[in-house]
């Protein structure tokens, strides 16, 4: 990211993909899905984005897009110890403001909502088997 920005905690910030589509909100560091569902989370001032399960999955930018690059390296999950608690069910806004428009990400980045967009519905495959954690 070039530019600093920040999103204030209070007031929803809206989660869009390249094509305009709005896939989810982001209300203080929790992201939900647009019938309340908590799916992921953020962190840091560089606006790291989370799965639920603790799979990192690139950055919030300020025109709403979750963006990584292309060659990023994949970190580890989150230890569960790590993870925020799961927040309740939560009304968001039934609607959207218009997207902003977003600028051409060039080859090295993606947008991580248009290249996967169930990303967060399903379980990371980097979580590992249940037969593992007991081995």
């Amino acid at each position: 990211m070039s530019r600093k920005f920040f999103i204030d905690p209070n007031k929803p910030f809206f989660i869009f993909d390249t094509a305009g589509d709005w896939l989810a909100t982001k209300l203080g560091d929790y992201i939900f899905d647009g019938r309340g569902d908590y799916i992921g989370f953020i962190r840091t001032e560089k606006y790291d984005v989370f799965t639920k399960s603790g799979e990192w999955i690139g950055n919030l930018y300020p025109d709403g897009r979750i963006i990584r690059k292309r060659s990023a390296q994949r970190p580890p999950l989150l230890p569960a110890h790590e993870l925020p608690k799961q927040p309740p069910k939560t009304k968001i806004p039934a609607r959207s403001p218009l997207p902003p428009i977003s600028g051409d990400l060039g080859y090295d980045k993606i947008d991580v909502l248009e290249w996967d967009p169930d990303i967060f519905k399903r379980i990371s495959d980097l979580t590992p088997d249940a037969g593992e954690e007991n081995a």
